[in-house]
């Protein structure tokens, strides 16, 4: 984490409750949860992430923005976030909540097109539920990362018990880094690296 703590930016509240319960009812499984992360969550992905030397965190499927919430609270400028949504109304709402920080619309699986060239990752964060993907939309997801944030990987957030991917055959290596019981439900943190 950067060394030097920030005041954090404004950040609008109304984490967007109903909008992530109108989503969810349109498509339950892009969603992932039937509520939206807790601060609790947040904190513990904000206090795995890396934003040091310069470096940008990328997350990809915000929802309602409660973990980028979370890492603003904690330091990061938001010039320094960047957040991709795949649905158009909930990318509207973070950049309405969300003052500073770079919103793209578009599918966490064309990263090396979204981002910017030579733009410098130090932490991805994954909130999409890559446990319900066949095994080959998984290894397009872990390859699309590779090409932004070579040998970085990604941390991951879940709400299964054992690593929601099969790391092995994925060819990641894979570290449950925190469990968050206060989470609603219980959520665990997943670090994936190249083996």
């Amino acid at each position: 984490m950067d060394g030097m703590m920030r005041a954090a930016a404004p950040v609008r509240q109304g984490g967007g409750f109903g909008l992530f319960l109108k989503r969810w009812a349109r498509n339950p499984l892009q969603m992932g949860s039937v509520v939206p992360s807790s601060p609790a969550l947040g904190r513990r992905i904000a206090r795995l992430s890396r934003w040091d030397e310069g470096r940008c965190v990328v997350e990809l499927g915000a929802g309602t923005g409660a973990v980028s919430r979370a890492l603003l609270a904690a330091g990061l400028p938001p010039e320094r976030l960047v957040v991709v949504e795949i649905v158009p109304e909930m990318a509207e709402h973070l950049r309405e909540s969300l003052p500073g920080v770079r919103v793209i619309t578009g599918d966490a699986f064309a990263l090396p097109e979204l981002l910017p060239p030579g733009m410098r990752v130090g932490t991805v964060i994954c909130g999409i539920p890559l446990v319900l993907l066949p095994l080959e939309r998984q290894r397009a997801f872990t390859r699309a990362v590779e090409a932004v944030a070579p040998g970085l990987g990604f941390l991951l957030y879940t709400y299964c018990i054992t690593s929601p991917l099969p790391w092995r055959a994925l060819g990641l290596e894979a570290k449950r880094e925190a469990w968050t019981p206060l989470n609603l439900p219980p959520a665990s943190v997943w670090r994936y690296r190249p083996g």
